[in-house]
């Protein structure tokens, strides 16, 4: 970082980023990643179903160790198990959300089938690449190549259509599932639809941000969102616009600084947002408590 601000032309040094290839990849997954994710995160919060997003980080993750285990490409793990325990979470919810008890129940049982494969991986002979399940882990989004980067985007694609079709009607079984289910729509469709889309996201973003981080990046932007504005569909461009710039921000901050993982530069960035359009919320809220006090005592009293 002091070599960029110590650099004659910091603007050529911020361009110059861009002249190699692994850099220019990881910006085109991680808007990917970061339009898909900060949609699906809007609605996650709406839906209060944050929780959801880390217990399918952690069934990519054991999905991934499945693959290695029986050498196949980890990617058909990520997405299969993510996906899958996605809507096993939605048909054994009420009307198609994922509550916590089965959250925990089901988290907890791929957790142990996670533990078994890693052993199984760990000391098979076959694995000729351990660093397999650390990228997963941690995230890799500086190793992805073009055709990894063309993926990413066309599986973002995916999500941000399949989200624009079932916008409205998931806002409404979103706000009052009830009087939804009463006119009429299929909230339990709806909700499944909503949790194999949150499925597809984390199993892509754990290759970008990791297993373990990615609760940060389904949860903060739609957070931040909700602070900022009550509008749904002005949150929502709000949400996916938090996490594109977190990403960006997160990716020029590791490129500067080396020592900066770009998986914590990226979760520290949308955290910030956060705690940021918490604390602005906060003082708006203290600051319309003290107008109406002293609107209060200003009024002339009864009998006065």
């Amino acid at each position: 970082m002091t070599e960029f601000f110590a650099a004659a032309n910091p603007a050529g040094a911020f361009f110059d980023m861009f002249s190699h290839p692994f850099m220019r990849y990881a910006f085109i997954s991680g808007t990917a990643v970061g339009v898909a994710a900060g949609l699906v995160s809007y609605f996650a919060v709406l839906r209060g179903e944050v929780f959801t997003g880390d217990a399918l980080g952690h069934a990519a993750f054991t999905g991934a160790l499945v693959a290695l285990a029986i050498g196949i490409d980890l990617r058909f793990g990520l997405f299969a198990a993510a996906i899958g325990v996605a809507l096993l979470f939605g048909v054994l919810g009420a009307r198609g959300r994922a509550n916590d008890v089965v959250i925990g129940s089901v988290f907890a049982w791929v957790l142990g089938l996670g533990v078994l494969f890693l052993a199984l991986y760990t000391t098979s002979e076959s694995s000729g690449d351990s660093s397999g399940g650390v990228r997963v882990l941690f995230g890799s989004i500086l190793g992805l190549d073009g055709g990894q980067a063309r993926a990413t985007v066309v599986v973002a694609m995916f999500v941000v259509a399949v989200l624009i079709a079932i916008a409205r009607p998931l806002l409404f079984a979103s706000v009052d599932e009830a009087v939804a289910a009463g006119r009429g729509l299929p909230v339990r469709a709806i909700g499944l639809v909503f949790l194999g889309v949150v499925g597809v996201t984390a199993a892509e973003a754990s290759q970008a941000v990791g297993a373990l981080l990615i609760l940060g990046l389904l949860a903060a932007p739609g957070g931040a969102a909700s602070q900022l504005t009550s509008r749904p569909f002005l949150g929502l461009a709000l949400s996916g616009g938090i996490a594109v710039v977190a990403v960006w921000t997160g990716l020029t901050l590791s490129y500067f600084v080396p020592a900066c993982p770009p998986s914590f530069s990226i979760l520290a960035v949308v955290a910030g947002f956060y705690v940021l359009a918490a604390g602005g919320g906060s003082a708006r809220h203290f600051a319309g408590r003290w107008q109406r006090l002293g609107a209060e005592m200003a009024a002339p009293q009864p009998g006065a």
